[in-house]
Order: C-alpha cells, then sequence, then structure tokens
C-alpha cells in the first residue's frame, strides 16, 4: 500500500492511498483450476494452462520450464504461487495479444493483399507550407510502410529533379537524397518488397535521369519486368528485399494530359493543382520512344482509365494499377461496388485523401478495404483515429507490411458473384471483450500529467471499427483518484465480418471541466487475437509505444 501527496494553492496536501493491484477472481479461479487448487503451479501445469486456456499450442513442457526458472530467479520464493502467475500474466512478451510472427501465406500475387501505403511520404506536416524531407520517409519505413509516394518536379534551373508537392509553398527535397534514404531504410523492419509510386510531372530528359539515378543507387535491389505487360503480379515472397516502381508509363501519361482527362484519371492532390507538365509535351514526343529507360523500370503500370470509372475497372488486358481519390472512391462503390471487388482482385487499387485534407489528416480506410484496394494511401506524417486504424490493420502477419485479404474479396461465386459490403450479413462470430485493469501510468507520466490535485480518473473505451453493420462503441465506468485502475467489465461484439474488424482500445482521464485527457491507445486486428488473459501495451497519440502502460485484457470468441 502506498500513498500520493498532491499540493493545493500551495496550502495543503492532500493524501490518496494507493491499494496494490492483485489477481482478479478469474484469474484467481484459473490458477485453482490448472492446479488442481494446490498453492503452487507446477511445469505440467503451466503447460496445461498455456495449451488449453490461451491456445498456444506451439507450447512445449521445456517453455514451461524456463519459465518456472526464470520466476525462481526474479524471486527467493521458489514455488510458482498465485502471485506469480500473476505476474506472469501481466508480461506483454509471454502474453501478447497477437501473433508477433509472419504466418501469411506469402506466395500469392500481390494483388492479394492489404499494402502499407503513405501518401506524400516526403511531407513533414500539412498540405500546403511544409518542408519536404527525407525524414518522413525514413520514418515511414521504420513503421513498416511498404509503399513510398514521390512527387518528382524539374527544379528550378530545369536540369535536375525535386520531390516536391507542386504548385503550393511547400520547400522541395533533391530526388537523390530521398533514394539514399529509401535504399538505406526499405528493409530495417520488413523483407518484403518496397514499392515507389513516382507521380512525374518531367520532360522525357528528366525521366531519363531518374531511370539512371534508380538504377545507380538501387543495384541489384531493383527489381525490373521481365515482360513489359504483366498477366499476374508476382508474389511478396519471390520479391523479398526487392524495391518496384509504379508509376504511369511516359506514353500514357503524356496522352492524358493532352487529351485534357486530368480531372479523371490523373490525381490531383488539391483543387487547384495542375501539373506542369502540360506545359511541356510540345517539346515532347509522345511515342514509346519517350524515355525508354524509365518506361524499362516501370513494374506496376498505372493504368490511363479512358472514359468513365466502370470502363476503368472492367477493361480487360494487363494487370496495372488504378488510383482513385477517397470521394471518387465512395461516389463509384455506390453504383459500381461489384465491379470495384472483381477489379481488385487482379488489379491494383490505389485510394488517396482528397484535395481538401490540408492538415494531412486521414480518412476511414475500410472505405478501400471493403472492396479489396491493396493501396489505401495515408498521410503517416498526420495523426489521429485513421491513423491508428492503419497502423491497428498492420500490425497482424507480424508487421511485415502485407496483409492477406480474406478469402471472400478474392474469390468468385458459382455466378461470378462477388463480396458485397453494403450487404447486411448474419452474425459469424461474437467477441467477448474483458478489461480487468491497468497500470504503468505512474511510471511513464508525471504526477500532475492529468490532474493538478488529485490521481487521474480513468476510463477505457472499447470500439470496433469494420463493415457499417459491426461498428460499435463500449466504455467501462470511471475509476477515480486511482493510478492503478480496476475495472473487471465485460463486453460483447457480435460481428458478420470478422475478418475486417480491427478492436480500438482507449483509455482516458475522465475531466469535468475539458476535454478528457488521453492515457493511451492501441488499435488490434480481431482477427490475429489471441484468446485468453493478453497483456496489452498502449501507445501514444503518434503511435509510438508508451515504456510501460498496459492493460490486462481477456478475449473470447463464440
Amino acid at each position: 500500500m502506498a500513498t500520493h501527496s498532491y499540493k493545493v494553492f500551495n496550502c495543503f496536501h492532500r493524501k490518496f492511498t494507493i491499494t496494490e493491484q492483485g489477481p482478479p477472481p478469474d484469474v484467481e479461479k484459473a490458477f485453482s483450476d490448472f492446479t488442481g487448487a494446490a498453492p503452487s503451479m507446477t511445469a505440467d501445469h503451466l503447460l496445461r494452462f498455456l495449451t488449453e486456456y490461451q491456445r498456444e499450442l506451439d507450447c512445449t513442457l521445456s517453455d514451461c520450464q524456463q519459465i518456472l526458472s526464470q520466476s525462481k530467479k526474479d524471486d527467493d520464493d521458489c514455488e510458482f504461487t498465485l502471485h506469480h502467475f500473476f505476474q506472469f500474466l501481466l508480461h506483454h512478451d509471454f502474453n501478447s495479444p497477437i501473433n508477433s510472427q509472419i504466418h501469411h501465406d506469402m506466395n500469392a500475387p500481390l494483388s492479394h493483399y492489404f499494402i502499407f501505403t503513405g501518401h506524400n511520404s516526403y511531407l513533414t506536416g500539412n498540405q500546403l507550407s511544409s518542408d519536404c524531407s527525407d525524414v518522413p520517409i525514413i520514418k515511414a519505413l521504420q513503421r513498416g510502410v511498404r509503399v513510398i509516394e514521390l512527387d518528382l518536379w524539374p527544379n528550378s534551373t530545369k536540369d535536375d529533379i525535386d520531390v516536391v508537392h507542386g504548385r503550393t509553398l511547400t520547400s522541395p527535397v533533391s530526388l537523390i537524397q530521398c533514394l539514399k534514404s529509401i535504399k538505406e531504410y526499405a528493409f530495417v523492419k520488413s523483407h518484403y518488397p518496397l514499392i515507389i509510386t513516382l507521380e512525374d510531372h518531367l520532360t522525357a530528359d528528366l525521366q531519363a535521369k531518374v531511370a539512371e539515378m534508380a538504377t545507380r543507387i538501387f543495384g541489384e535491389l531493383l527489381y525490373y519486368p521481365q515482360t513489359d505487360s504483366l498477366t499476374e503480379f508476382p508474389s511478396p515472397e519471390s520479391l523479398k528485399g526487392r524495391i518496384l516502381i509504379s508509376t504511369k508509363p511516359p506514353k500514357e501519361y503524356l496522352e492524358s494530359k493532352q487529351c485534357g482527362c486530368d480531372g479523371k484519371d490523373v490525381e490531383k492532390e488539391s483543387p487547384d493543382e495542375v501539373s506542369s507538365l502540360s506545359d511541356h509535351t510540345s517539346e515532347v514526343e509522345i511515342d514509346d520512344k519517350s524515355a525508354p529507360e524509365y518506361r524499362h523500370l516501370i513494374t506496376i503500370h498505372a493504368g490511363k482509365p479512358k472514359g468513365n470509372v466502370q470502363d476503368a475497372l472492367t477493361a480487360v488486358g494487363p494487370v496495372r494499377r488504378l488510383s482513385l481519390s477517397e470521394q471518387a472512391l465512395e461516389k463509384a462503390s455506390e453504383c459500381y461496388g461489384a465491379d470495384i471487388v472483381r477489379f481488385t482482385q487482379n488489379n491494383i487499387l490505389r485510394v488517396y485523401p482528397k484535395g481538401t485534407r490540408l492538415t494531412s489528416s486521414n480518412y476511414k480506410p475500410h472505405i478501400g478495404w471493403m472492396y479489396g484496394a491493396q493501396m489505401v494511401a495515408f498521410n503517416m506524417q498526420g495523426y489521429g483515429k485513421s491513423l491508428r486504424f492503419m497502423q491497428g490493420m498492420f500490425r497482424a502477419n507480424g508487421g511485415c507490411g502485407y496483409v492477406k485479404k480474406p478469402a471472400f474479396l478474392i474469390e468468385k461465386g458459382p455466378n461470378n458473384e462477388v463480396f458485397d459490403p453494403i450487404r447486411t450479413m448474419s452474425v459469424r462470430k461474437t467477441l467477448r471483450v474483458k478489461v480487468y485493469m491497468g497500470n504503468g501510468w505512474s511510471s511513464d507520466f508525471s504526477e500532475t500529467d492529468f490532474d493538478s490535485y488529485s490521481p487521474p480518473d480513468f476510463y477505457a473505451k472499447i470500439c470496433i471499427v469494420g463493415v457499417p453493420a459491426d461498428i460499435a462503441k463500449k466504455k467501462t465506468g470511471v475509476v477515480s483518484n486511482n493510478w492503478f485502475p480496476v475495472w473487471d467489465e465485460e463486453f460483447e461484439f457480435p460481428l458478420t465480418v470478422p475478418e475486417l474488424a480491427l478492436l480500438r482500445i482507449e483509455v482516458r482521464d475522465d475531466d469535468k471541466h475539458q476535454k478528457d485527457d488521453f492515457g493511451g491507445q492501441t488499435c488490434l486486428p480481431v482477427s490475429e487475437l489471441k484468446t485468453g488473459f493478453r497483456s496489452v501495451p498502449l501507445y501514444d497519440e503518434m503511435g509510438d509505444k508508451l515504456k510501460s502502460v498496459k492493460l490486462l485484457m481477456r478475449f473470447q470468441f463464440t
């Protein structure tokens, strides 16, 4: 038992007694059940608990003996008692909420995966006036992002290439600096392929210069397609350690500029942004001989829609990538939802933020994932709930940046029918979430970070994010004046599409006079949740893991 003292108005002190957390009744019952009511647990008991209750099927008796041996080293008590069992459950390394290993089939075509994708990856802040730099690119790669976007423009003297958000007040960074940083950090987090999407606004001579730079800097890391027209994309496994280029081939890009169809098929990041390439088209001959070195680098061709969106979605031919804004996707999905799903079964769909998101905010990623969109492009330099959803999805599959799409987004029915995310389906699975307690705030925060005159009043929000039918929000009661809250509350979430559901957990300090203070969050893919008692670490608002804060929870499926 301990006390916390707060000084009020520099006149007197308020003292609060803090009671040490003990094992909740469910933990006591599990200990008793698996020990046969004995006062201590043997390695055999622990193995039964881990395999039968926690469903850790790969655990061995040797693993359990090591756990007990380590416990004896940490504590003079030679027995593995209820206290030691409780402390063991709080260890994230032993009882993480999701699988930390890569376990999806990585031998399918790239189109069968959701891919961790950045938007305007070079911006340090907002879309209009922030600096361009390789620093946010490095940070994105360190977080596991697998698609980096670069906007290429001629420099002020027209003899080199800048990476900059065109027609804005953003300051440029050189392409060569970005490419060098990409090479250095491309595979620090994941060994699966890195894709660079280029929005180029260059003349043919500068495109050739880009090809020379990429070839020289990346060397053998750069993947060259064996054919100009792929009928199927290669697999992530076959591309491990390789860098791929995705952009519109020079001839198609120039044709789209001359025919004036920018508004339909060329990404425009803000309403008034117009590519400077239109100023140069008269100088460049539009044929397949334009920048052949550059065209040779392109593995994932960004196709040119001719006519309306449905025509682009249903066109046959080589596999390709199509880009749609979040607004264009939402509009297209109202009429052509099935066509979008069919398109993404073999081709790649990239969704990007609308131009009015000048503060680098983000949209809800499920508008893309529900239709099989592989590249849901996000402003990684921003923050907010939507970015946490993105981070949560890509904690799946060992955080490698590639998540295998559910089978229903890849397969067709006997009559060519495909998954319809708008249609409400019956409940297929119910997730039961129990929130026991949390701790670590007193280590990671100062005494007055939440309240100046008393300990925090914590509560937990438990939400499901997914298809519209599965969205749900719950929250615990408030535990007043306590750095070590014990809630012991359970919630049920019926799920119609559990494969696309994310579990969002957030802890806040209840504040009667202003906005509730943030105390940590995490977002976890429901399809990856491990059952049983789990130690769940929390993250700050930007997605960085807090040093000590964690929750003890239990997950069960019925």
